[in-house]
């Protein structure tokens, strides 16, 4: 059955009293949950006295062993998220941060107006962030065909659980491309930050059914037995459609840093725990919140994590250790994340967006859509239709995909 936004508030009322009838005790779940919540923060405090709780490892270390260690799995699996150091040649990104820049002021960025909104972030409280409608440029297409990003995407789509009893959900191996934007943070800004957020899916999460599937433990009173990285149904959830809501399925959701960044530099910060999806799914159904809320989701929007709401998740939010260019910091899709409000570095802080989208056929299917995005320089199609790229001079065309990159646009599958 396709999602509907018909009555939203009736569809919220009813749903919330069948799963309490699936949950009877699903205050006690909760309760269970909150405290797991607050031991954890306690974990991420801990670490973060002495370096970062956000697990770092070296892609060379990682490229040696041809995966993560066992150790290094269950660090992730934990954390959610990871940061892989030198995944790309620190010199040859510093150049293409450089060609990026040039890209963007020769070809008039600054100069362009659209009438198209974007207003996926409009809820958040802060403002929207300095991301750029680019996809096309050459920096971007080398560094999302490069052979180390494509191995490192690889050892990510490997920590989840890809088949199952005959059954093949996506294909670890192979990578499709999804090509999203730029940031580009300029020192001083104090207007652009996002505050925290889940992506991929909202009101979806407890609405649709392939959804509910994912997290049917959650919803049978057995939090304790989620497996955020199983793949079964993370393939079949349905979204509404909106600008900059996603409509592939990404086991981990990933920058490129082409800038020296950390904490203060008006960059990333996340909740470096895998619980925090049974805790705000769980937390809906809580009596003090009104029947027809789902603690402030909304549909087409990104999923607010609020202090009104979700304060003891909150309590672990913390920013990213120094990146420099070429590292890549990464994070599952049921991760919360955010943007500092604030950059007060002395240097840009920027980013090539860059997922890892493995092989199914739900991202096969888009790929198509976005190959012909791709040959005319339209905006990628999961993003606003903005279009700046079809007149560029020197966009990335197809004779500058490699064999991996045209495997991975869908030019030869």
């Amino acid at each position: 059955m396709a999602l509907s936004k018909d009555n939203l508030p009736l569809q919220i009322k009813k749903l919330k009293a069948t799963l309490r009838q699936q949950i009877p005790d699903y205050k006690e779940r909760f309760k269970e949950i909150q405290q797991a919540v607050r031991e954890d923060v306690k974990r991420i405090k801990s670490l973060e006295t002495t370096g970062s709780a956000i697990p770092v490892y070296e892609f060379s270390q990682v490229q040696a062993q041809g995966q993560f260690s066992a150790q290094q799995r269950n660090a992730i699996h934990q954390a959610g998220c990871c940061i892989i150091r030198n995944t790309l040649p620190t010199e040859d990104v510093q150049q293409k941060n450089d060609e990026l820049s040039d890209y963007i002021v020769g070809n008039g960025y600054y100069e362009q107006t659209t009438d198209v909104e974007d207003n996926y972030f409009s809820q958040l409280k802060s403002d929207k962030p300095q991301i750029f409608g680019i996809y096309w440029s050459k920096p971007q297409i080398w560094a999302r065909q490069h052979p180390n990003m494509a191995a490192v995407r690889q050892y990510l789509n490997a920590l989840w659980v890809w088949q199952e009893n005959g059954e093949t959900y996506f294909d670890p191996t192979k990578d499709v491309t999804y090509a999203d934007r730029v940031r580009r943070r300029e020192p001083g800004d104090t207007t652009l930050g996002l505050s925290p957020h889940v992506d991929a899916g909202s009101v979806e999460r407890w609405l649709d059914p392939s959804y509910r599937k994912v997290f049917e433990k959650i919803f049978g009173g057995d939090w304790r037995s989620h497996n955020a990285f199983h793949g079964a149904h993370r393939i079949n959830v349905e979204e509404f459609p909106s600008p900059a809501v996603c409509s592939v399925f990404r086991s981990f959701q990933g920058w490129l840093a082409l800038t020296s960044q950390g904490q203060g530099d008006g960059t990333l910060k996340v909740v470096p725990s895998i619980l925090t999806m049974p805790y705000i799914l769980l937390r809906a159904l809580q009596d003090d919140v009104p029947e027809d809320s789902l603690c402030g989701a909304e549909p087409c929007r990104a999923l607010t994590v609020s202090e009104q709401w979700h304060s003891d998740l909150l309590e672990g939010l913390v920013s990213i250790p120094k990146v420099n260019p070429g590292d890549t910091v990464w994070w599952h899709p049921d991760t919360i994340h955010a943007v500092e409000d604030q950059h007060t570095g002395d240097g840009y802080s920027n980013v090539l967006f860059i997922g890892a989208a493995p092989s199914c056929q739900k991202n096969i299917d888009y790929s198509l859509k976005q190959k012909a995005a791709f040959l005319k320089g339209e905006s990628s199609p999961d993003f606003a239709a903005e279009n700046y790229e079809v007149n560029y001079k020197d966009r990335a065309t197809e004779t500058d995909l490699s064999a991996l990159g045209r495997q991975q646009m869908g030019f030869d599958v």
